[in-house]
């Protein structure tokens, strides 16, 4: 359960504190970071530039398949996981998460406080 956020930042630092977290960045669509923290060795305007194009592709997938625009993505990768969740039709929030977190928790709170995290924008 998330508490009740001031501001953008005092978002991104809550979710960054949670167990297994890496990295949470608010960008845009165009990939510009917004706000963000990363553990050491990641590079946040690097991880959000690579943001847009995934977007792109699963926005594509969501028209060819009749499914609407994407809400939130789940990557797998060997070591851990990556949420891209839209925030509201500009803004994007990328997790990084190793495997160890709770990413069935996370998913629950960015789906249900969507809109109060689009408001903090």
């Amino acid at each position: 359960l998330l508490p009740p956020m001031p501001n953008i930042r005092d978002f991104t630092s809550a979710l960054r504190q949670r167990p297994g977290v890496d990295a949470v960045l608010v960008l845009g669509k165009d990939g510009l970071l917004i706000e963000g923290f990363a553990a050491p060795g990641l590079n946040n305007e690097d991880l959000a530039a690579r943001v847009p194009a995934l977007v792109s592709e699963a926005e594509a997938l969501g028209r060819a398949t009749i499914h609407g625009q994407l809400n939130t993505a789940i990557l797998e990768h060997q070591k851990g996981f990556a949420i891209i969740a839209a925030l509201a039709d500009d803004t994007l929030l990328l997790v990084l998460l190793r495997p160890s977190a709770d990413l069935g928790g996370l998913l629950f709170d960015i789906r249900r406080y969507r809109g109060n995290i689009a408001a903090l924008i």
